[in-house]
Order: C-alpha cells, then sequence, then structure tokens
C-alpha cells in the first residue's frame, strides 16, 4: 500500500481537517485573486501613470496565461501528481506574488501578471481532486457546495481587505499584506496528506508517445462544460459590468453592498443545495437554480434603485450560486479519479473561454444597445439554457453517486 494512501473516510465526516484546511487553503488564494482585481486598475493609473485601457490590458493578460495553461493542466497533474502540482505551484504563485513588491514599471507588472496566470490555472486544477479525496461518497453534492462558496467568499473578502487597506495605507504595504495571506494558504496545503493514484503513476511510466487529445480534453464532462460556458458567458455580465451599470445609475456607493447581498444570499442556500443533489439528484438544484439567475438578471436590467441591485442579488446569488457547484460536482463525478484533473481543466477551461468571450460581447452590446437591454437578454440566454440543458445528454446519463 502506498504510504501517502488514505482510508475511506466515513460516510458522514463530512468536516475532517483535511476537509477544513482544503476550504481554507482555496479562500485565501481567492481572496488574493479578488484582491488584486479590484485594485490593479487604481495601481495602473495612480502608481504607474497607466491608462484604463492598459490596466484592462493586465487583467486580460492573466485569464489569458490562465486559459492557454489550462487545457494542459490536468495533464501536468496526471504527470507530476496531485502532491507535487499542488506544492509546486502553491510555491510559485506565492513566489510571483511576493514579485509585485519589486514591480518599478507598467511592463514589469504586465510579465508578471502573464507569467502568475499559469500558476493560478494549475492550482485551481489541481485543488478541486485534491478536496475531492477528503469529501465523504454520499456527501458530494454538499462538500463541493461548501468548497465552491469559499471561492465565491473571496469575491466578498478580496475587494473589501483590498479598498480599505489602500485608505490607510500604499499600494505597496497592500501587496505585502497580500502575499502574507498567500503565504498562509500555502501552508495549509503543506499540512495536507495528499493521496495519489497508484494507475495514475503507472500510466505515466508506461506512455512513452505524443501527447494526444485524450491527454488534454476528457471528452465525458463536455456536455456539461459547455452548459457551464453558456452560463458563464451569462455571468460575465455580472462580473464586469455590474459596478460601471451601478455607477451610470448613481448607485456606485451601493455596488459594494451587491456582492456581500450576492455571498449572504448563496451561504443561505448552501445546506439545503447540497443536501438535494446528494438525495434527489443534481437537476432538483439545476432547474430551480437557472430560474433564480433569470430573474435576478431581469431585475438587473430594470433597475431603478439601489433595493433593485439588491433584491438582483439575492436571486443571482441563489441561482448562480447554486448551479457553479452542481455543475462542477457532475464533471468530477462522471469519470474515474484518476481523469478527475482532465475532467476540472476541461470543465474550467470551457468555463474561462466562456468568461472572456462574453466580457466582450457585453461589452458591445451595452456600447451599441444600453445596459437594460444587455441583462435582459442575458436572462434570455439563461433560461435558453436550461432547455439546452435539458434536452443535452447530460439528463440521459445521471450522474454517479459514487467516483470509484
Amino acid at each position: 500500500m502506498p504510504e501517502n494512501y488514505l482510508p475511506a473516510l466515513p460516510s458522514e465526516q463530512l468536516w475532517n481537517r483535511s476537509f477544513i484546511l482544503c476550504l481554507y487553503n482555496n479562500l485565501f488564494l481567492f481572496i488574493y485573486y479578488f484582491a488584486m482585481l479590484t485594485v490593479l486598475p487604481i495601481y495602473i493609473m495612480q502608481d504607474l501613470g497607466g491608462t484604463i485601457k492598459e490596466a484592462g490590458l493586465a487583467l486580460t493578460l492573466f485569464l489569458v496565461s490562465s486559459i492557454a495553461i489550462r487545457p494542459f493542466s490536468g495533464l501536468i497533474v496526471e504527470k507530476l501528481g496531485k502532491r507535487t502540482a499542488l506544492r509546486g505551484a502553491g510555491l510559485l504563485f506565492v513566489m510571483f506574488a511576493f514579485s509585485y513588491l519589486l514591480i518599478d514599471s507598467l511592463w514589469s507588472l504586465l510579465l508578471a501578471r502573464f507569467l502568475h496566470g499559469f500558476w493560478f490555472s494549475i492550482l485551481t486544477t489541481v485543488n478541486v481532486p485534491v478536496v475531492n479525496d477528503f469529501i465523504p461518497e454520499k456527501r458530494k453534492g454538499e462538500g463541493m457546495g461548501y468548497f465552491v462558496m469559499s471561492t465565491n467568499l473571496g469575491v466578498v473578502f478580496g475587494p473589501l481587505i483590498a479598498l480599505t487597506v489602500i485608505q490607510f495605507a500604499s499600494f505597496t504595504a497592500l501587496f505585502a499584506l497580500l502575499s502574507i495571506v498567500t503565504c498562509i494558504g500555502y501552508v495549509f496545503s503543506l499540512s495536507l496528506k495528499v493521496q495519489e493514484y497508484p494507475q495514475a503513476v503507472e500510466t505515466d511510466t508506461v506512455q512513452k508517445r505524443k501527447i494526444g487529445l485524450h491527454d488534454i480534453v476528457e471528452t465525458k464532462v463536455l456536455p456539461i462544460s459547455l452548459i457551464a460556458l453558456l452560463v458563464a458567458f451569462a455571468y460575465s455580465s455580472v462580473t464586469s459590468f455590474i459596478t460601471a451599470y451601478a455607477d451610470s445609475q448613481n448607485l456606485l456607493s451601493a455596488a459594494s453592498v451587491f456582492f456581500i447581498v450576492f455571498a449572504v444570499s448563496m451561504i443561505a442556500v448552501r445546506p439545503w443545495v447540497g443536501k438535494w443533489y446528494d438525495q434527489k439528484g443534481p437537476s432538483s438544484v439545476i432547474y430551480p437554480s437557472f430560474i433564480s439567475f433569470a430573474i435576478g438578471l431581469v431585475i438587473v436590467g430594470m433597475m431603478t434603485n439601489q433595493w433593485m441591485l439588491w433584491l438582483s442579488a439575492v436571486f443571482i446569488g441563489m441561482g448562480y450560486g447554486s448551479l457553479f457547484p452542481c455543475m462542477q460536482t457532475m464533471a468530477i463525478q462522471s469519470v474515474p479519479k484518476q481523469r478527475m484533473g482532465h475532467a476540472i481543466s476541461t470543465f474550467f477551461a470551457l468555463f474561462d473561454i466562456g468568461l472572456a468571450i462574453g466580457s466582450v460581447i457585453m461589452g458591445l452590446l451595452i456600447a451599441y444597445f444600453d445596459y437594460s437591454f444587455t441583462y435582459l437578454s442575458c436572462a434570455v440566454m439563461v433560461i435558453v439554457t436550461l432547455f439546452i440543458y435539458k434536452a443535452s445528454a447530460v439528463l440521459k446519463k445521471p450522474a454517479q453517486t459514487s467516483i470509484s
């Protein structure tokens, strides 16, 4: 028996030590990510003398490198092993976080952002199969729901920390603080006893052939990944333009509350959503989540005051906040454990592409029409995606309750 083999967890022991460490590790990673996403445009324009276009380029380069390496992330995890990939990518991510303290020009920042995206992609890929090993088989939906919630909490705490610190200290002080945050998350990952799969090691030593499509894409997850792409496309209207839309309605001060309400509503339904998924199947959650997401987008499109903005956050939080973990869980449950890294890299690659393309298309729609038309169009698209999901092969082959 391999030295780092882990025995099966008791069927009801979800909140075990390793699962909690995974949540903290993921939370700290995304606190850093969303904090940097919030303050970099301000930093570029105020301290580096850049323009809004150059600020956008810095944000885009991170996403470009992340998407570029994403299809190969599963292969990297398979070849190196989860433990080496987790610790190696984590260490490099921390090192690049500290590199921002040495930046003295826009070009050095752009280079750092581009290279930083590679390690972020590998980390977010390997984190999923690692945490999956510490979730009991009968509570996969519930466990993955909490794991994704730790990501979404980063949406709240990251910008909150970043915007608070820069009011009282320099950007250098903020970058130092965020670097320490990544270090703490890395320490949590070092405390994990990561399980490796003997079959993956054997495959690695035997196969000495050219890399094929099977090595970078998991075809079994393509149906649900394409659904995720469409969901991400619609969700990009929220991540990229909700603040600008609020500002155009003189509601900028209410925009920060939007993300807090989003997180609270998502957390409020989390205990029930995971249990429904595990007990009644994914569609019991998917259908109402699509409808809730669409209602939230309709309210945004018709928004005239801060109360409508906050009400939309409730429906989007319950809808999108439940859709994403369910789709991710369906992806990992559709493949053997040895192919989980490939499944997650395929899933995230298509999801990231949806976000990237969506941001561009939404910007064009807003420019040629207006915000209201764009958000109402996204609501229609979400309903269309619901029917695509219903008609897809995803429902013809139910997700497994066990991935062993």
